[in-house]
Order: C-alpha cells, then structure tokens, then sequence
C-alpha cells in the first residue's frame, strides 16, 4: 500500500481530521454520520450544498482496510477531490471515459494491490464487467454515492444509471455503505434508506435553513426582465454572481447584455464544446467580478465560498433545483442575495420539457418488440436504435433500466465497434517485433483495415469474422501497441450489450408498464413546476416554506425572504391574451406536412412536440427542425397543443 496514509486504520476521527485533512473541528452532522458508518456500516448524508458531504466519506476511507469506491457524475468534482487527497499523501484515483486504456489498466492493478484508498467512478461505469471483475478482487470498506437523490423515483434529478447502485453495491461486497445528497424530501430519504438498507436512525439531516440568505422574489412581465436584471446587478455590489436560465440561447444573449451593461459576463451551457466550458469555470473561479449566466448544468462540485448573488432570471423546475442552485451563494457565511425574477411565461416553456420526454405508446412498443426479437443476446448502438423509435437518449436508457430492473433484460459490458489505428513508426518495424503465427495475425490486422493516409478504420466484429479469431484477442493486440508507443489508438461507435432473460414475458404488460411509468414522471415534473409557482406569491414566510418541503419546521418566520420584508404577497402579471391556438394553426398546412414525415410526426404527441418546438431524433432525422411550423406555438401549453392534436388525430 503507497501514500503517506496507508496505514491509519488506529487512528481516531479526531486524529484523521487535524491530519491530514488541516480542519480543527466536524461540521455539523459530519461526526453523527462517521460514527453510523463505524457502527452501523450504513448512513444517508443529507447537508446543503457547501456543508462538507466530502468528509463523511474522505476520512473513513483512512480508518477502514481496503478502498473506498466513490460514485459521482461529476468528473470536475472527481478531479478537484482527487488533487487535493494526493496533495495530502493520500492514494487516490478515478476512473472516467477522459482516461486511455493504459491509464485505466493502471488505476484497475491499483485498486487490485490494495495501493488506493479512494476510488472515484462515474455510475454509467458499473456496466463494464471487466470493472466489475476488477472489483471482486478488492477489498471495498465503503461504497459512497454522491447526488443519491438520483436513486429515488420521488428524486428531482433521475439518472437510469443510478437505480442499479444498490444493487451494484451487494455486488461488489462493499462492507459499509454512505450516501449523500443536498436535496432529499422526506419521502426521498426514506426511498434512500430503503434501496441501501440504511436504519431510519442513521440518515442524517443537517437542516436546509440558511439564515445568510436573503430570498427574493420579484414579479415581472418577460417584456420587462432584462431591464430589470440589468438594474438589480448594477444595484449589487461587485463580486461573483450566477445567473441561471433555462435555455441555452437564453444564457448567450443574457451574458452579452450584461456585458453591454459594464457587468462582466460569460454564458456557460452543455452545447459549448469541454474546452470552453473549462475556461468559462476557470475564468469565474479565478475572479471576483465575473458572472456565470448559465443552465443548471453549472456549479454542481465547484467550491467557490464567496458568491454574492445568485439570480433564476427564469424560474427554476423545482424547489429541489432552486435549492440546489441557491446553496452555490453564500457558502461562507456571509449575507449573499439569491432572486427570482418571476414571470408567467416560463411555465409553458417548463411544463413542455416535462412533457417533451414522456414517449409514445406507439415508440415504447415498437421498442419492445424489437428487443425481443433480436435473440437471447444482442448489441445496441443506442444512437440509432433511438432514431428508429423516436427515443431521445435518457429516455431510451431509462426505458432500458427500468426493463432490466423487472429482469427482463440484462446489460453487459459495453464495447466500441470501430478502432482507429495510426501508426508512430513504420509498419514494416511494427510487424519485426512478432514472429511466426504472431506476425501473421498483426499482418492481417492491417491488411484487412480500411487504410486512409494516416488512419486505419478497423471494424473489430468484422475483422475477427474474417480472420476468424476472438475479438477480444484483436483489442488485446491493438492496445499492446498502444502501450509500446508503436501506435496511436482512437476508439468509436460504441455498443451495448444486453440478454434477454424473460423471452416468454408479456409484451403488452411490458408496454403498458413503461408508459405508465413515463405519464407519472411527466406529472410529477409538472407538479414540482407548480410547488415553485406556489412558493414565489406564498403568503407567509418562504423560507419556513421552502424548508418545511425538506421536512424542516421552524416556528419563527426568517425575517429576511420577500413576504417577511414586505409583508405582501406576489402577484405575477397576467401573461398577453392570446389568440385562439385553432387560429395560430395552419391545418390544411399541418394535415400535409405529417403526410410527408408520418414516422416523424404521425402520433399527435409527436406533432404536439414539434409545434411547440421539442426536438426528437425522428424531427431531426427528417431536418425538421428549422421548419417554419417547428416551435410555431412554444408559448402555449404543451397539453393544450396536444389536445389539438389529438381531436384531429380522430
């Protein structure tokens, strides 16, 4: 075992948290849950954002043999945690897609030898069984989950990936288990505990309350949000801010503004390439003037203590995520302001996103049927198995999870199916280091490859076809190479693997399950919209409200949200009557257009998607998407269109 605290197992929390961690005293809860996993060897972690999650698993893993694996779907916060434990002397790793394979079989003989202490995974990682292998040949102390609301059909945030945790967990052998989250309703944390098998007594609630924070809401019309966005910045005080949105475009023309205005600012959002993404967060890390106009995709891992001001120029999708996102500001202590500029409009903008995801009967069965007639075992490219069905991605996986969970089916290890090769030094010396048999075999590799000028194309199922060789004997040959330096490896196309377990189930039970499941998920997102709605015009104190969601009570009204200062309720400005949507809509139009694309637009809720300007692969597939109609009524109700769409459906 390597690091300079290999070998703590004697030492006492105390101990472990002077040295090495520097922190002369536990932050509330952080003891309680320690104590559970010595104990109990099982605990739920809920702290707000900023109250020191990261300890409750950092320091165990010093005390208890073996390593601590950690699941997060945070490659920044991996990279963060992972500096500051080696800075220490502490032995830690991740293991993420951003790795090569020499570097992975590295970390992989670490984790065997027992040199690690904490290991940081992504969730999506457990589907890999040469992972898994790995795994059984270690000792796991302890099993941490980050962002574990993730696990709960009543969380705010699913990830398919995640349901599969606690399972993963009994698989593995991990001796104790911990998760941690920043959000969790009451009925989450029960749903947590009863996944992991934690006592009722061993989740920890630290409260949510934040007596630093003072929460405003203000009513506006969406006519008048940018004027009032620039005047309430050029009101505060210098410093970082975050402004959050729910659109990309939005999060651009947001950040210009402000910069126009003399306010520094940067979009941050998921359709900048990694690279811009990085320097943006950098940037607003190094500097104490800089605002961030971001979706929700920023802030999550970052420790940045001094943010003054966080903004929700759009209302945010639930208290879950404005609590989330509100407890990036103030994390030291000191009095910051978080906002809501509320405008009616956004609810339908909202509400369809909600609905954007939910599939058609028609997709799910489709999807179904392809499955099962596919063989006792098969691979996926998911890309294309969800353009055949009109499944966007997380709906496509989630379907696919929630199939595996009833048993039906069983994921395998993933594999890519294309590797490029291009060679560092000559070929003919590449070939001079095998003999016999040996040399034969990486003559044929290349021979049979699609050469370009620098890059070789290898279809891996192909090549071992027609060689008639094991696949995993030609990946084995191409990353020897890769590790010698002779070559430079590119992989691609990835697919999944998957074996039908229940051949004889019931297809249509099958269906109608899965759609069940989406139409609940659609009206709990759309309810969660509604909890937001009711707390920024509350009548009372909207702290007390807003932590009371957590299962918090507290007696005394704060003193410093926007009820108890002004002592009124908000009101939001009607939006602008609109006209009749039978008059916004061009039917003759509409009748011919689905008749040309019926596979992208033939049910009426992919109709009512396009009209209201959700994308699906089938809409992209046909190059729909700049189509004059698409989007043509994104400011009505989603289910209002779809009503349209519906009675015309006949």
């Amino acid at each position: 075992m390597t690091g300079r605290w290999a070998d703590t197992m004697s030492a006492t929390p105390d101990e472990l948290l002077r040295t090495p961690f520097g922190l002369p005293s536990f932050r509330p809860g952080q003891r309680e849950v320690i104590n559970a996993l010595i104990h109990d060897g099982a605990a739920l972690a809920v702290f707000p954002t900023g109250g020191g999650k990261s300890l409750c698993y950092q320091l165990p893993a010093l005390m208890f043999p073996g390593v601590t694996l950690v699941v997060s779907p945070l490659i920044a916060l991996m990279k963060d945690q992972i500096d500051f434990l080696t800075s220490r002397g502490v032995a830690a790793a991740r293991l993420d897609s951003s790795l090569s394979a020499a570097e992975v079989r590295d970390v992989e003989s670490r984790v065997r030898s027992g040199a690690l202490k904490l290991l940081y995974v992504a969730p999506e990682r457990f589907a890999n069984e040469r992972f898994l292998e790995t795994l059984t040949k270690a000792r796991i102390s302890l099993f941490a989950v980050d962002e574990a609301h993730s696990i709960s059909e009543w969380g705010h945030n699913f990830r398919p990936d995640y349901l599969k945790l606690a399972s993963a967990a009994r698989a593995v052998g991990a001796e104790r288990v911990l998760a941690l989250t920043a959000t969790a309703t009451p009925a989450v944390v029960k749903s947590i505990c009863a996944g992991f098998n934690i006592k009722p007594g061993c989740a920890i609630v630290t409260g949510f309350y934040r007596p630093n924070l003072e929460l405003r809401t203000t009513a506006v019309s969406a006519a008048e949000r940018d004027h009032l966005l620039v005047e309430t910045m050029r009101a505060r005080p210098a410093g970082s801010s975050i402004i959050y949105v729910t659109l990309q475009k939005t999060a651009e023309r947001v950040a210009a503004l402000l910069t126009r205005a003399g306010r520094p600012a940067r979009a941050y959002h998921a359709g900048l390439e990694s690279e811009e993404r990085s320097s943006v967060q950098e940037a607003w890390m190094a500097s104490d003037a800089l605002t961030v106009v971001a979706t929700i995709a920023f802030g999550m891992g970052i420790d940045k203590a001094a943010v003054r001001t966080v903004i929700h120029y759009n209302l945010p999708k639930s208290l879950e995520s404005y609590s989330q996102e509100i407890g990036r500001a103030g994390r030291d202590g000191k009095p910051s302001v978080v906002e809501v500029l509320a405008a009616r409009d956004d609810v339908e903008i909202l509400e369809g996103f909600a609905c954007g995801d939910t599939p058609t009967r028609e997709a799910l069965g489709s999807l179904v049927k392809e499955l099962f007639a596919s063989g006792p075992s098969f691979a996926l490219e998911l890309g294309a198995l969800g353009e055949r069905h009109d499944l966007r991605a997380l709906v496509l996986k989630t379907a696919l999870t929630h199939l595996e969970l009833r048993g039906v089916l069983r994921q395998g290890t993933p594999f890519y199916a294309t590797y490029q090769v291009k060679p560092l030094v000559p070929l003919p010396r590449i070939l001079a280091l095998f003999e016999g048999e040996r040399a034969a075999f990486v003559t044929s590799l290349f021979e049979h490859s699609k050469q370009g000028r620098i890059w070789y194309t290898m279809d891996t199922d192909a090549l071992a076809t027609r060689l008639r060789q094991d696949r995993s004997r030609l990946v084995k040959a191409l990353e020897w190479l890769a590790e010698q330096g002779k070559v430079e490896l590119q992989v691609k196309d990835v697919r999944h693997r998957y074996e039908l377990l229940q051949p004889d189930a019931n297809t249509q039970e099958l269906v109608e399950l899965l759609e069940r499941q989406f139409k609940h998920h659609e009206a709990r997102e759309i309810a969660r919209l509604q909890d937001v709605l009711t707390l920024v015009t509350l009548g009372a104190c909207q702290t007390n409200a807003l932590v009371a969601h957590f299962g918090e009570q507290r007696a005394q009204p704060c003193g410093h949200c926007s009820h108890c200062i002004t002592g009124r309720a908000l009101t939001l400005p009607e939006r602008a009557a609109l006209a009749p949507l039978a008059s916004a809509l061009d039917e003759e139009t509409i009748r011919s257009l689905v008749a040309q694309h019926p596979r992208a637009l033939g049910q009426p809720r992919q109709l009512a998607r396009f009209l209201c300007g959700l994308s699906s692969p089938a809409v992209a597939r046909a190059r729909l998407g700049r189509h004059a109609l698409c989007g043509v009524v994104a400011d009505r109700r989603f289910h209002d269109v779809l009503a349209w769409c519906e009675e015309r459906a006949g």
